[in-house]
């Protein structure tokens, strides 16, 4: 099988490739023969402990040439332990078939702790002996330990360290209400965990990216995203919290049943290599270059119903491979993404990286676990990019990226990933929106270093900055524009109203004034029908000569005139206030008195007689308005 498989890689690869391989195999032979001859693994130097990646640390192996050494170290799994003790922090790296003693051993070095008065805490089994086989706890990667010497006092200085050392080991049991979808979260955490990681883990399990959660809960100590749980101020052993979306994107989705039952993710071992003591593994898998089959789930699924579905699925594969340090990947589609990073205010727009993972390549391991993982890109990604992913490895999830990116870029970018070859992936494309399109920026290919993506992402922001200040200036004229216009716009809108009801009123008046002269008239010829009706009915003014009692009236108006008239002195006092209205001076409005003494007439009974009255033969009466 070993035969037929090179000869495959010599279709593929070529000659030199087919020599380099036959130069390998020498070598891995001749390792076997140091083996079968008695030869021994010489235990880790204490250098391992310092904080040095696993890839500076001694050979496992004696040197025969660089080539053998490196296929060599990376066939043990290599496990790196943090300790904590009082105000040290030691960092160590050890094979996993190490025992608990030896990291013991190791710490008597650093510490000056005896190894008879050391307890190792931290185990998440529990308690383990010093014969304990690390490999026998099946633990992951990264790992973080502490030691007690209770035998050993601790100075005034350490005492306050020492309890908050405590306070980083214990649980923290943290109840959060999602108020949207109305579900509680239990979920524990060491101390040691900072509030950023619990707010990324929540974004995980409610689909609100981070910087849209919009927590309740958390103590006024609880500043700084980087604090520990320890440190933060809140309750121990349990913690009441709440989180909602602050402001949602424009196709987010609601978060699935599925999602909502997945549980706080750990730290992952990463796509870490097993123990490779057995020497009859494949070659393909001792170097990292194994299918995707091999692996225990796909990082996207195949015809995935839409595209947050298989983003949730794709983001906890990816934590359960290389851990929960990692870019805050966007959920959701494409076009949201799109609109999130480019199509806000000019101050809130950001970048869009579109990282494209193809488990089929040799590079996708060593670029996730060290690239997209590294705290400085991590870093760098969450405050300046929209972090967008997609897994290319099956044809029919390429095919729909190739769509999608036709759709909203353009086929010049489908073309451009159509070109890269397998072992070129993993990709980041860098894009940026513009006025009318978008622009990819750049491409980073998976076989590269953190300082040269550090570097290009920084060279893209660059790029970035000098376009949106462009854009900010144009957004701030625009908007002062817009306001003046709207100003304008109001004034305009706020005369005209003044106008409307200035000539409103102006209406009103006029109509309550030709409505009171109607009234007016009206009255006046209500008036003038009442004094005709009385003046008919007035019987005829009698004789001087005729042989009855006259009593000659002599009144006087409120103008100064006089009425004269003779009644006769049988006549009814009624007579005379009719007479007296006729004249445009009705009872109800004017009163009748005598000049001396001074009587009113007309509150006298109307039915009595002029000369009941004593208005006989002549008086002088004159008439006053009543009050």
């Amino acid at each position: 099988m070993r035969t037929e498989g090179k000869s495959s890689v010599i279709q593929k690869k070529g000659l030199s490739f087919l020599l380099h391989q036959i130069e390998i195999l020498l070598e891995f032979c001749f390792l076997l023969w140091l083996f079968s001859a008695g030869g021994t693994v010489p235990p880790l130097s204490s250098s391992s402990s310092s904080s040095s990646p696993p890839s500076s640390s001694t050979s496992a192996f004696c040197p025969v040439s660089p080539t053998s050494r490196h296929i060599v170290e990376r066939q043990p799994r290599m496990l790196n332990f943090r300790v904590e003790y009082r105000q040290r922090s030691v960092e160590l790296v050890l094979e996993e078939g190490s025992t608990v003693g030896e990291i013991k051993n190791i710490l008597e070095t650093e510490l000056g702790v005896p190894v008879s008065k050391m307890q190792l805490k931290g185990w998440k089994s529990g308690d383990v002996s010093d014969t304990t086989v690390l490999r026998s706890l099946h633990l992951p990667k990264n790992n973080s330990l502490y030691v007690l010497t209770p035998d050993i006092a601790p100075t005034a200085s350490t005492s306050k360290n020492s309890a908050l050392q405590e306070s980083l080991n214990q649980n923290f049991l943290l109840v959060i209400s999602h108020r949207e979808a109305q579900r509680d979260y239990s979920l524990n955490f060491p101390g040691s965990r900072t509030i950023q990681e619990v707010k990324r883990n929540i974004s995980d399990l409610t689909n609100i990216p981070v910087r849209h959660q919009q927590w309740e809960g958390w103590p006024a100590s609880a500043s700084d995203d980087s604090m520990t749980l320890a440190v933060s101020g809140i309750s121990y052993p349990c913690h009441h919290l709440s989180v909602c979306r602050r402001l949602s994107p424009a196709n987010a989705q609601e978060p699935t049943e599925e999602c909502a039952d997945v549980h706080m993710i750990s730290d992952s071992e990463g796509d870490d290599f097993e123990d490779a003591s057995e020497f009859g593994v494949d070659d393909s898998e001792m170097f990292g270059m194994g299918s995707s089959s091999c692996r225990k789930s796909p990082m996207m699924p195949e015809n995935s119903e839409n595209e947050a579905d298989a983003l949730l699925h794709f983001t906890a594969e990816f934590s359960s491979r290389y851990g929960e340090t990692h870019p805050m990947f966007f959920i959701g589609s494409l076009e949201a993404a799109s609109q999130e990073a480019f199509y806000g205010k000019a101050r809130d727009r950001k970048l869009l990286a579109i990282y494209l993972h193809n488990d089929e390549s040799v590079l996708s391991n060593v670029f996730c676990s060290q690239m997209m993982c590294a705290d400085s890109i991590v870093s760098y990604l969450s405050q300046n990019f929209i972090t967008w992913a997609w897994d290319v490895t099956k044809e029919a999830n390429k095919a729909r990226l190739l769509t999608m990116c036709t759709r909203h870029f353009g086929s010049v970018v489908t073309q451009t990933i159509r070109t890269y070859k397998t072992d070129q992936f993993p990709l980041l494309l860098i894009v940026m929106g513009k006025r009318t399109s978008n622009e990819v920026l750049n491409v980073i290919q998976g076989n590269t270093t953190v300082d040269e993506l550090m570097m290009r992402l920084m060279g893209a922001m660059e790029i970035f900055t000098a376009q949106q200040q462009e854009d900010i200036k144009d957004e701030d004229e625009r908007e002062a524009r817009e306001m003046v216009k709207r100003e304008q716009d109001e004034a305009y809108r706020l005369s005209l109203e003044a106008d409307r009801k200035k000539r409103e009123a102006q209406e009103r008046e006029e109509a309550e004034q030709v409505r009171l002269e109607q009234m007016r008239k009206e009255q006046e010829e209500e008036k003038e029908a009442i004094r005709l009706s009385l003046e008919q009915a007035l019987p005829p003014e009698p004789d001087e000569e005729s042989g009855e009692q006259i009593s000659k009236l002599r009144i006087r108006t409120p103008s100064g005139e006089f009425l004269e008239r003779r009644f006769l002195g049988s006549c009814k006092l009624q007579v005379l206030f009719d007479f007296v209205a006729s004249k445009g001076y009705p009872f109800d409005e004017f009163k009748l008195l005598t000049t001396f003494p001074r009587r009113n007439i007309t509150q006298l009974d109307p039915g009595s007689t002029l000369l009941e009255a004593k208005l006989f033969p002549q008086e002088t009466l004159f008439l006053e308005a009543k009050e």
